[in-house]
């Protein structure tokens, strides 16, 4: 059966950890769900009122992490290491079960997500997929940030670039195509932060349960972590890895090319919320296999992962 059909997991799997930002336990299952459902949350702490949807347009905080929150204020936050493990696989439909505010970090990539859901394997039914095509250059700056989005034939290019005063991070760019590239080191890197900002970071009660165990740490020309890096570009990469999750809020998979410098979750959700104002800025396709000769999935990494 193609690959260009909607996807689920096998089976349940599960996830127990802290939350990077809170600090406060949390179990979180992925459930199968049937097609044209997409991807959901479900608080399962509480009774009434607990379903909140990954979209771009349900985001009310992206600093640090983005969270989502359905209109009666239940919140799920730090989702994009998740969402970027969904798309990066394929997952076009499932249930997260969540019983706290936060997804646990666990080792501050998407490793794990990405290991037990190919390990479960994939339930794939008749039904076509759908892809958001962009058909017009957009744009949004903060500064000297930016980022922008324009059309691309069959693929999700990805050029980011970070500028950082520190000499371990410097100036590091890379860009990949989504869909075909060897995305392992993508979704192997952790968030990361400065020494001498993790006081101020505490002080806004963010990173409570941030250690070294699932963030990497860089003080003057020193990585703190043991092991250190686990690939050359590991700060770009996580970057990337951030950008595809929040790419994710849209629903759907996208063809098109994105270019950003500095960026972060404030930036990207800022212009999908702009593509979104003008419906002559791109086309939501239903994808089948006699009219689009393309995965749509990564099949490096499932290989690399099988």
């Amino acid at each position: 059966m193609s690959y260009l059909n909607q996807k689920t997991i096998k089976q349940k799997i599960h996830f127990s950890g802290i939350g990077l930002h809170s600090g406060k336990k949390v179990n979180l299952s992925i459930v199968p769900a049937n097609p044209d459902s997409g991807v959901i949350f479900k608080r399962v702490d509480l009774k009434n009122n607990n379903i909140v949807i990954p979209n771009f347009m349900n985001v009310t905080n992206t600093s640090l992490n983005t969270t989502i929150e359905n209109d009666c204020g239940v919140k799920v936050s730090t989702i994009e290491h998740l969402m970027g493990a969904l798309f990066g696989a394929g997952i076009d439909n499932a249930l997260i079960e969540i019983d706290n505010e936060e997804v646990p970090i666990l080792d501050g990539s998407a490793k794990e997500f990405i290991k037990k859901i190919f390990s479960t394997g994939f339930d794939i039914s008749e039904s076509p997929i759908k892809i958001i095509k962009i058909n017009k250059k957009v744009e949004f700056s903060n500064k000297e940030k930016f980022i922008s989005i324009e059309p691309s034939k069959l693929s999700l290019d990805i050029d980011f670039r970070l500028k950082y005063h520190n000499e371990i991070i410097g100036n590091q760019e890379n860009k990949i195509n989504v869909y075909e590239d060897e995305l392992l080191d993508i979704f192997n890197s952790r968030t990361f932060c400065l020494y001498e900002d993790i006081e101020a970071i505490k002080k806004a009660g963010l990173a409570r349960g941030g250690s070294l165990d699932n963030a990497i740490v860089v003080k003057n020309n020193e990585v703190l972590n043991a092991e250190g890096l686990r690939n050359k570009k590991e700060f770009v990469n996580h970057k990337i890895l951030d950008c595809i999750g929040d790419l994710y809020t849209t629903g759907y998979r996208i063809i098109g090319s994105v270019v950003c410098s500095q960026g972060g979750h404030f930036l990207t959700n800022q212009l999908l919320r702009k593509i979104f104002q003008n419906k002559e800025n791109f086309s939501i396709l239903e994808i089948k296999e006699r009219n689009l000769p393309h995965t749509l999935i990564n099949k490096s990494l499932l290989k690399s992962i099988a």
